[in-house]
């Protein structure tokens, strides 16, 4: 709930204690050191080797006479798992508080961010480290706890969303009140704006199945509708010539109230008012559920904030070609018995809706931010998808660990009743499966980190899943695919080896390293036995599809090492766009080669389900 007062300055800091500034600190230097050296930025040296895997290691900053040490055990995959109490920053031969920003200064030269860039990653490690400190006084829900919660529960609870990333929660844009009032990890509901928009600027797009009139009037309500309807004829405008479109209220207030002034002063845009729903941002904090009726659809909206390497905002060229995209993913699943079996669904992003700001567009040649500042999507929600018995989690959730350091997947697993072999063995068929078939059946590859996902739960077991974000993060690679031509972005062409870096890095370096860590730590499984789970799962599905026998040779799961493309250093180079969306190959920036995990299980035979859950 915002509890922000702007008559008492002081309810903008409640949350920043000492203790859990210092708290917060801590567990980001940890990360920082972590996931800096995971993409060889900075390379800790051996100090001395202790029992159990376990080591004393320095890195020295920047500057003489100041060095980080800290106990770490390198896991596969080149993942440093650091004791975080065993972290000290020495220096001039002192033991000195950890402080994340100081570290980012520390290794500045390291690190290789421009001078004119670091005031901007030095904001998004505060805005950062403010976060993480509002989530430990007021979203700390016991693991035993969060359990049994409901879906938004999940969503609002949650204490890193991409863990890879050192600066994950920038959000560069909102002041303080913003951040309560529309931060997921909050919960607080609101309201979204409704404006009308000439047809002259804006294109509106949906299902063939769908029409403008009856959707939007189902998503608005028909009294609302009629209000708005007179609003314009009040104002001798006709109502025909215009569509409603939906934005954030701080991109209305903010952004295009005074970036469109002249739409607005020559009513090519009108405000309409305030939706009658409530609405709460989401992991993704450009979407937004209906918290007042949980089956209409979810909306997302240009969001014109610094987030994690990117302006987050939508294109209105993207928005044209958005339910095409999703008609042409729709087919291909409803015709897949493979993809049926294992329960695989999307979260079709039914309808989309761009304005053009010609001012911009004449101004710019090259892609901006300033021509994504006014667009938004209808996706449809999960809610009426779920059979009896069935619950949502986001599947940020099977990465989350309480500030007490308890793992939620853990909790999951012995509420469930199942071994943890048996218990991954059905995450893994519901997750990792139907990536392998997409992409060997129809070169079909999706950006499936844990905030796109959304898992269903029968009581404590993962069922089945949702993917969600598809139009902008979905592609076929295969450039002589064929799709309608409204659909035709989705397919690109990519070099060979670059194809199987959707599950490598996606899910291997992206989900399942932090995962197995999670495991390992909690005492749950070792990592070795989660490793030999994934590759059975991956064994099973090629046992049972021989057809494809071609494909797997050509790309192959089981490959010795596999190319480190690296997220940090993606953002350090350019934290206002990390990459070109329309060739993002060529962006990427790869450290060495990484060994895969699964490569020593290479040779074992494909098993059932219950003979890989008794071999472990």
């Amino acid at each position: 709930m915002n509890q922000f007062n702007y008559q008492q300055p002081e309810s903008a800091v409640a949350h920043l204690s000492p203790e859990a500034w210092a708290q917060a600190n801590r567990h980001l230097v940890c990360k920082a050191l972590s996931e800096f050296s995971h993409e060889q930025i900075l390379a800790p040296t051996l100090i001395e080797s202790l029992a159990g895997g376990w080591a004393l290691y320095e890195v020295n900053a920047d500057e003489p006479d100041c060095s980080y040490i800290f106990k770490a055990k390198k896991m596969y995959l080149r993942h440093w798992r650091i004791a975080k109490e065993s972290i000290e920053r020495i220096a001039n031969n002192k033991s000195v508080n950890l402080d994340a920003l100081v570290l980012i200064n520390d290794f500045k030269k390291t690190l290789g961010i421009v001078e004119e860039k670091l005031p901007i990653y030095l904001d998004e490690i505060s805005s950062t480290l403010y976060g993480a400190a509002y989530k430990m006084q007021n979203s700390n829900i016991p693991c035993r706890e969060l359990v049994d919660a409901d879906y938004q529960t999940f969503e609002s609870s949650m204490t890193e969303g991409h863990p890879g990333f050192v600066a994950n929660n920038g959000r560069i844009g909102f002041d303080a009140y913003d951040y309560q009032a529309y931060a997921p990890e909050t919960g607080s509901a609101f309201n979204i704006i409704w404006l009308a928009v000439h047809r002259d600027h804006a294109e509106f797009a949906c299902l063939k199945e769908l029409e403008y009139y009856s959707f939007i009037k189902r998503e608005i309500g028909e009294e609302v509708f009629a209000n708005y309807v007179n609003k314009l004829v009040a104002l001798g405008l006709n109502s025909d010539d215009y569509y409603f479109m939906p934005a954030h209220p701080w991109q209305w207030y903010t952004k295009l109230s005074i970036a469109f002034a002249a739409y607005v002063a020559n009513r090519k845009i009108v405000p309409l008012g305030t939706s009658s729903d409530n609405y709460v941002a989401q992991q993704s904090i450009r979407t937004y559920f209906n918290h007042s009726n949980s089956e209409k659809s979810y909306v997302k909206t240009s969001l014109s904030i610094l987030n994690m390497g990117f302006m987050r905002g939508l294109s209105p060229y993207y928005m044209k070609g958005t339910p095409a995209i999703n008609t042409v993913l729709q087919g291909i699943i409803d015709n897949d018995k493979t993809l049926k079996q294992l329960g695989f669904s999307i979260l079709r992003e039914i309808a989309s809706i761009g304005f053009r700001n010609y001012y911009y567009e004449s101004a710019l040649t090259k892609d901006s931010p300033y021509k994504k500042m006014f667009s938004g999507l209808w996706r449809e929600s999960p809610i009426p998808l779920l059979k009896d018995n069935e619950r949502l989690m986001t599947m940020t959730a099977l990465l989350h660990v309480d500030y007490d350091g308890n793992a939620l997947i853990a909790e999951l697993i012995n509420r469930s009743g199942l071994s943890p072999e048996a218990w991954l063995a059905h995450y893994f068929d519901a997750f990792l499966q139907p990536l392998l078939h997409c992409f060997y059946a129809h070169d079909l590859v999706f950006m499936p980190h844990c905030e796109n996902l959304i898992v269903v739960l029968d009581g404590y077991l993962p069922k089945r899943v949702f993917m969600k974000d598809l139009a902008e993060e979905c592609v076929i690679l295969n450039k002589d695919a064929k799709v309608p031509e409204d659909a035709a972005r989705m397919v690109v062409d990519v070099p060979e080896d670059y194809k199987l870096l959707g599950i490598f890095i996606d899910v291997f370096d992206g989900v399942f390293r932090f995962m197995s860590h999670i495991l390992e730590e909690s005492g749950t499984i070792d990592e070795e036995q989660y490793w030999r789970l994934v590759a059975q799962c991956a064994k099973n599905y090629q046992a049972r599809h021989p057809e494809l026998n071609h494909k797997f040779q050509r790309y192959d799961f089981f490959a010795p090492t596999f190319m480190h493309s690296c997220l940090n250093r993606l953002q350090l180079k350019n934290n206002l766009q990390m990459i070109n969306l329309a060739d993002p190959a060529s962006s990427l920036i790869m450290a060495e080669p990484l060994s895969n995990p699964v490569a020593q299980f290479a040779n074992e035979k494909p098993v059932s389900q219950r003979e890989a859950v008794a071999a472990c």
